[in-house]
């Protein structure tokens, strides 16, 4: 199996605890007419989506907040997976999946397709495991798989009233993703300790852990139970992948193992080729440079997309403790063949980010070891002197994007330390984390490290639930996180009687109070202060006021000295940020004149306007709803500060940009 234990330890997300029911024909049971209907799925909240509101996440029950663009996904969902079981076509399923653009409802996608399929005969449900296994990590990432698998188990209860052998059927399913490396064991025993005692996905758990996960050659046997009446499984592509990488090795001939790979026709399971070449790499020495070269020339040639190899990457990251079983020095192995493939520009190593993410792993890297003795001591000096400006700039020195953990782990430090101390440091720490702009997944994962340890850290902070609780609200409050992150953070398989557990309901709780913004924001006695007296929001309303005067006719040495005044240079991307806002919205670039001037007399730094710009790519599908060319827009400015000399050359928007699930920045 690829994927570790931890698999899902911070990906896993859930967007709201509600109890999925699958049933045919509306609400009745059997002898009702009609097809498949999926009854609480209409209530899933998507941040993105112009209804959204934060008061549905407390409503959880009411059948008003019904989701349009959920609607609209679920039928034509359905239409997809008719058509695939009469076309049997998978490249055309997977383009049309793509086209819908609404990659955070695949898990529908997913529950939909299996709980039809066991509904048909043997050749239906081979088709449905054989579509997955060509969609997954490409078209359907593995947080929406893992989702789709979950609310399929929780249903089994009304799914057995259409379908009597749900829990044989269902148990096979989940099998074969096991054995197609989709769904990773550990998804058994997370979910079992999940389930309520007397649920029916308790029994398909337990058939397919000990009726055929346990039983031997089991991988044959599930492979096969549906008649295989597929000219090719995912062994069978598996295996030849497995040949034509020896032979390569053995002959070098470069071009034969390009028609191999060409003959097999699984564009969307190419990363299955990159890690299998890279762990015959750390295995034969002998081959590394053959099987590097041919990796580097099938990316050239556009054989396999970059998509692709940063994800079969990313499954040797997630197995890699596994590996060193075997192979003693695999981490450093593995760490001088992504150094070499970055440095040969075939892969771009800041793409790669661990889908299982541990304190415990980290502390094994030396690097993070001196980083974390680093952290503290830049952060005992904060607490000190209040000089953030210091704090970013001893950062700025440690080259935090050679490790992307680092950050995380700066995150966990700051929090764990404020928590030990009064209300002024930890008002400083919320103050440090605003003004730090750290990427929302690192201080994501830094708080997943906090809750997951939750429980140790109570034996000496026992009020580490209310503690930690009110620095993810403040963070929401604060704009360092979205609203549904929380959603995210702790992987949505804690415990329901779990001190993490407790600590994300409080957070939540805090954030649906009445005037919640402000009275967070005064948690502390602060107010998001400042040393200079100012509170974050008030810099924010003092940038968009000084920006609205600007582009009214304001003259633009006065706004260069308002700009000043705030004395907040580590918050000079929030500037950057309105003004593109405002140039986007507003179609002309007046406020770009002021940029220029902030940028060329210093006012701005390189460092705070490529900040500015992440940030409004990170922002995009958000503002994309009220201005439909905005990507685009945005895309020419990005080009513009390029070429004079505002943004690095390697500055994208493609991966920041991608669309927000939940309120969160995947991949």
């Amino acid at each position: 199996m690829d994927l570790g234990e931890g698999y899902m330890s911070n990906e896993h997300k859930e967007p709201l605890h509600t109890k999925d029911c699958i049933i045919k024909g509306g609400c009745g049971g059997k002898g009702t007419p009609g097809g498949l209907v999926d009854m609480d799925d209409n209530h899933f909240i998507d941040a993105n989506d112009p209804s959204y509101s934060s008061s549905e996440d407390t409503d959880k029950t009411s059948v008003k907040n019904i989701n349009p663009r959920f609607e609209e996904y679920k039928k034509k969902a359905s239409i997809i997976v008719e058509e695939y079981f009469a076309t049997d076509d998978v490249i055309s399923t997977a383009n049309e999946l793509k086209d819908l653009e609404m990659p955070s409802y695949n898990y529908y996608f997913v529950k939909k397709l299996i709980s039809m399929a066991m509904d048909r005969h043997d050749k239906e449900k081979e088709m449905a495991a054989v579509l997955l296994s060509s969609l997954y990590a490409d078209v359907v990432d593995p947080r929406q798989v893992y989702m789709g698998f979950l609310k399929l188990v929780e249903s089994a209860d009304d799914l057995i009233v259409d379908i009597p052998d749900t829990v044989d059927v269902l148990a096979l399913f989940i099998a074969r993703a096991v054995v197609d490396d989709i769904l990773p064991p550990a998804f058994l025993k997370k979910e079992m300790g999940a389930l309520p005692d007397s649920a029916k996905g308790i029994d398909v758990i337990k058939r397919a852990e000990k009726g055929y996960l346990s039983a031997p050659l089991h991988a044959e046997i599930v492979e096969r139970r549906w008649g295989g009446s597929r000219l090719k499984t995912v062994e069978d592509v598996k295996a030849k992948i497995d040949n034509l990488l020896v032979e390569y090795a053995l002959s070098g001939d470069k071009k034969e193992a390009i028609r191999c790979i060409n003959d097999l026709k699984v564009p969307f399971f190419h990363h299955e080729i990159v890690k299998r070449a890279i762990i015959m790499a750390m295995e034969r020495k002998k081959a590394e440079g053959k099987l590097l070269d041919f990796l580097k020339t099938a990316s050239e040639e556009c054989l396999i997309n970059s998509s692709q190899i940063s994800k079969g990457f990313t499954r040797i990251i997630d197995m890699i403790d596994d590996l060193s079983l075997d192979i003693p020095n695999a981490k450093e192995l593995l760490q001088s063949l992504i150094s070499k493939a970055a440095s040969e520009g075939w892969l771009c190593a800041s793409s790669l980010k661990q889908v299982s993410f541990s304190e415990k792993k980290l502390v094994e890297d030396s690097i993070v070891r001196a980083f974390k003795a680093k952290a503290q001591s830049i952060i005992q000096e904060y607490f000190l002197t209040g000089d953030v400006l210091e704090v970013n700039s001893c950062l700025e020195s440690e080259n935090l994007t050679s490790i992307p953990e680092l950050k995380a782990v700066f995150v966990k430090r700051l929090i764990m330390l404020a928590m030990d101390k009064k209300k002024r440091e930890k008002e400083m720490a919320s103050v440090l984390l605003s003004s730090l702009y750290f990427p929302a997944d690192d201080v994501v994962n830094g708080f997943t490290m906090l809750i997951e340890s939750a429980a140790d850290i109570a034996l000496d902070i026992p009020i580490v639930v209310e503690d930690l609780a009110m620095f993810l609200a403040r963070s929401v409050v604060d704009d360092v996180l979205a609203p549904l992150h929380l959603e995210e953070i702790g992987g949505g398989c804690l415990k329901q009687d779990s001190v993490g557990n407790q600590v994300l309901k409080m957070a939540k709780s805090l954030l649906n109070a009445r005037l919640s913004g402000e009275r967070i924001l005064r948690c502390w006695g602060g107010g998001g202060s400042y040393t200079n007296g100012w509170a974050i929001e008030d810099v924010k309303d003092q940038i968009g006021k000084l920006l609205e005067e600007f582009e009214s006719g304001g003259d633009t040495r006065e706004a260069c000295r308002c700009i000043t005044e705030l004395g907040m240079s580590f918050f000079h991307h929030e500037v950057v940020k309105k003004s593109l806002v405002t140039i986007i919205e507003k179609k002309h670039d007046r406020v770009w004149k002021l940029l220029e001037e902030c940028f060329n007399t210093g006012i701005i730094t390189p460092i705070q306007m490529s900040k500015g710009f992440g940030r409004v790519a990170e922002s995009l599908d958000d503002l994309s709803l009220d201005v439909p060319d905005a990507k685009k827009q945005f895309g020419s400015l990005v080009e513009r500060a390029k070429t004079i000399g505002w943004l690095d050359s390697s500055f994208s928007f493609a991966k920041t940009a991608y669309p927000v699930e939940n309120g969160f920045h995947s991949k």
